[in-house]
């Protein structure tokens, strides 16, 4: 049987294409993330990639200091899927197969959370995946399509092949991002099958957590945007859970770890500059005068330029 890693909080971070890049992975490992994930990656690129740069980390950037670190994967071309495991499995320790992803461009190319439709062919896709590889498996999944019905069908499916734990986005591919995640699709999924179940969707703060855990009864949740925005949520989840309370942080220290983002992103050449900026617009929303400092945080062109905006926060 292959074993998950442990982990050391019951809060995970999400992997959001363009956000959870490595510098940001490194904060949230540091603030308390018990797991983080790699953005998802599309299996040919990896495939093709690995035939054209001599190291992994040149395609898919990753750090040490993430682990315990799980690499997710996009695509449902068996062979293709199969090669692209082995090439991986030597550098993370669990492999993660997205069928959450309710983007069009990802939906069209029959992965994400069209896969949804097919049954046989999401038994086929994890029978692979378990049998390339000797890392466990796991599986991050949307309700359904238009309703919440084909999540049951498809977690059945995942734990007879031998996932190791699921993660359940408790939206439709239909919501998208949009309306409420019913927390009543996960308890249902957490009584359905005997492997971990991780809860995601609507947790914006510590008391949310707690509460899908209590109401759910699901083993870990996973937290998206929330964390984009403030990685210290991380810190006070395991504060609430352990006393029932969490400190607020200053705006002093949250600047001093987005410079810390800072410095980590220089480490990576793959991070855009168009996303760090997108992370220090993110970051300053709430504060005093922010929709000024995000306007001109919005024109700034490198990173000279934005740390001196941030300065002026101070």
């Amino acid at each position: 049987m292959k074993k998950l890693p442990s982990f050391t909080s019951r809060a995970f971070l999400a992997p959001m294409a363009g956000v959870s890049d490595p510098a940001l992975r490194l904060i949230c490992k540091e603030l308390g993330a018990g797991l983080v994930m790699t953005e998802f990656t599309n299996i040919h690129a990896i495939v093709a990639r690995n035939q054209q740069l001599p190291r992994i980390i040149d395609f898919i950037p990753y750090s040490e200091t993430e682990r315990p670190l799980s690499v997710q994967l996009f695509g449902s071309e068996i062979d293709i899927l199969a090669q692209a495991v082995k090439i991986v499995e030597p550098y993370f320790d669990i492999i993660d197969y997205n069928m959450g992803c309710p983007a069009p461009h990802i939906t069209c190319q029959m992965a994400g959370a069209a896969l949804l439709r097919d049954p046989e062919l999401t038994r086929k896709l994890f029978r692979t995946m378990v049998q390339s590889t000797s890392k466990p498996v796991t599986l991050k999944l949307r309700a359904g399509l238009s309703k919440p019905d084909k999540f049951r069908i498809i977690a059945k499916i995942a734990e007879e092949e031998g996932v190791q734990m699921i993660t359940l986005h408790a939206r439709t591919l239909q919501q998208g991002y949009s309306g409420k995640a019913d927390w009543n699709l996960i308890k249902e999924l957490k009584q359905m099958v005997r492997i971990p179940v991780v809860g995601n969707g609507d947790i914006q703060t510590p008391e949310d957590a707690k509460r899908m855990l209590d109401e759910t009864g699901c083993d870990y949740v996973m937290i998206g945007r929330a964390a984009g925005k403030n990685p210290f949520i991380f810190t006070q989840i395991n504060e609430y859970l352990a006393t029932d309370s969490y400190h607020e942080i200053s705006f002093g220290e949250r600047l001093k770890y987005f410079f810390r983002y800072l410095d980590y992103a220089r480490k990576f050449p793959s991070i855009k500059f168009a996303n760090i900026r997108m992370q220090a617009i993110n970051f300053t929303k709430g504060e005093e005068g922010s929709k000024e400092t995000r306007v001109r945080i919005g024109k700034v062109q490198d990173m000279e330029g934005l740390r001196d905006i941030l300065v002026e926060m101070k």
